[in-house]
This record gives C-alpha cells, sequence and structure tokens, in this order.
C-alpha cells in the first residue's frame, strides 16, 4: 500500500466506483448494513458504479475505486490495471482483494485443479489464473482488512481519500490488542491462534468472543514467523497445524513458503 490519500478539491464531488472480483459480496453487504453512515457518506460522494446496488454502465473517469474480491482471471487482471491507470485512490477492501482471501486457498497447484471439476471449463469463467490479491498486482493507497470487514472502517478509509490524512498504517500484531483487552492467550490452553502473527487493527473482536483469531486481516509486516513457530513448540502447540492455520488467508504470500 502507498497509504498517498489526496483532497479532492474540484467542484464536483469525487466519482466512486465500486468494483467486484472473485468473493461472496459479503463485504460490499456489510457497507450497506450502515444505513444512517452510508446516507450521509453518499451525499459527499458521486457514486457512479456500484454493481451490487445498481446496473448503471461503468463511466471513463472516476476518482475513487473500491475493490472487493481476488483476481483469479486474466479478465479481472486487465481491469485491475485499467482501474489503476484510471482512479486516483484505489481501495481494496476485505480479506479477498487484500490477501487472495478465500479464493487465494486454492492457489497452490491451481492449475491442477479445474479439471478435478470441469471437463472444459466453461467460457463464462473466463481465462483463468491462479488466484491473487489486487495488491500483487497493482500499488493500492489503502485497504479495509478482515472477513467480512467492518463498515466504520470502511467509512473511515473512504473518508480518509476524500479529505486527505497523514496517518500511516499500523503495522503492528494483534497480540497487543489482546493484552490490552485483558483476555487470556490461547496458547496457554493449547490452541492456534494467529493473533501473534497476524494485523492488528480489528480490536480482537474474534478472541473477545472467546475464538482464536484465524488471520483474516493478514499477516503484519512485523510477523516473526519463526519465533511464532518457536512459541507452538514452547506450548506444546502443533507447528504444523499453525502452518496449516497461516494458509487459509495467506496462502499466496511468499512468507508463509519460508519456513524456519
Amino acid at each position: 500500500m502507498s497509504g498517498h490519500n489526496v483532497a479532492y478539491d474540484s467542484p464536483r464531488p469525487p466519482r466512486v466506483v465500486v468494483f467486484s472480483l472473485a468473493s461472496c459480496f459479503g463485504c460490499q453487504v456489510m457497507i450497506t448494513n450502515i444505513e444512517s453512515h452510508l446516507l450521509e457518506l453518499l451525499g459527499q460522494i458521486d457514486l457512479q458504479y456500484w454493481q451490487l446496488a445498481s446496473s448503471a454502465p461503468l463511466p471513463e473517469d472516476y476518482d475513487v475505486a473500491v475493490i472487493e474480491g481476488a483476481v483469479t482471471t486474466e479478465e479481472s487482471e486487465a481491469l485491475v490495471r485499467k482501474i489503476r491507470a484510471t482512479a486516483k485512490t484505489v481501495i481494496t477492501v476485505g480479506a479477498c482483494a487484500n490477501t487472495a482471501g478465500i479464493p487465494g486457498m486454492a492457489a497452490d497447484h491451481y492449475y491442477e485443479r479445474p479439471i478435478e471439476v470441469y471437463d472444459e471449463v466453461p467460457s463464462a469463467a473466463g481465462n483463468i489464473i491462479q488466484p491473487r490479491s489486487v495488491p500483487s498486482v497493482v500499488a493500492v493507497d489503502d485497504a479495509v482488512l478482515c472477513c467480512p470487514i467492518d463498515p466504520l472502517d470502511f467509512v473511515a478509509v473512504l473518508q480518509r481519500a476524500l479529505y486527505g490524512s497523514n496517518r500511516m498504517s499500523s503495522t503492528k500484531t494483534l497480540c497487543g490488542d489482546c493484552k490490552r483487552n485483558g483476555t487470556s492467550c490461547f496458547y496457554g490452553k493449547g490452541t492456534v491462534c494467529l493473533g501473534m502473527v497476524t494485523r492488528a487493527g480489528c480490536g480482537a473482536r474474534c478472541v473477545n468472543l472467546g475464538r482464536p483469531c484465524n488471520g483474516c486481516a493478514g499477516l503484519s509486516p512485523d510477523a516473526n514467523l519463526d519465533s511464532a513457530r518457536e512459541a507452538c513448540e514452547r506450548y506444546g502447540v502443533s507447528v504444523a497445524e499453525f502452518d496449516k492455520a497461516l494458509e487459509m488467508f495467506n496462502q499466496t504470500n511468499p512468507a508463509i513458503k519460508v519456513k524456519g
């Protein structure tokens, strides 16, 4: 992520478009669930294109592009490159866009998989490629993490895009949030939790509800996987189970292929 947000000072409202790639549309549904905030936000922008909510055609020019979903076809890769060339700001939302997410779970040995399902891949599927994240194809300016996203996080990120911000994205891991929340560690119970390598920012909601972190925000740049594996061994937790858990939302991240 470039983290570069520029306030728009044009006399017209910023033109915003929302694109859907390979995903369940769940993050977009989350956005629609914040009716009062959404209506206020819509009053500040010119929403030109949103497949989930309208059949209006894609405009030639737009300022802010919001992308949900992983890149899984040659067509979607070309579209992402065109979006980057057109938009002043590109925002990715959800695990599928940011880490390849659930589609990315099929990335390993991907080209062996279609023939397990199809004798011949339907033309409607497009020219399929190994699933990948949007940031692995083009530079993005900001991201809304997790699966699904917190809609208020989306509002905050879009506001930064519209009005500018010098706020830097956090790279800390989730364990610090757990300590601040006063929650007990799953490793003391012999349970794998990905909080010590996952990017913070969600407030450790799953852990607060008694569920270990499954890493949907993706690996933190500060994550130390070798140290995490050593911690698993100290607590008697399976390192193989830890590595397997990492693959759910980080299959396409080359960092998990480098094991100590």
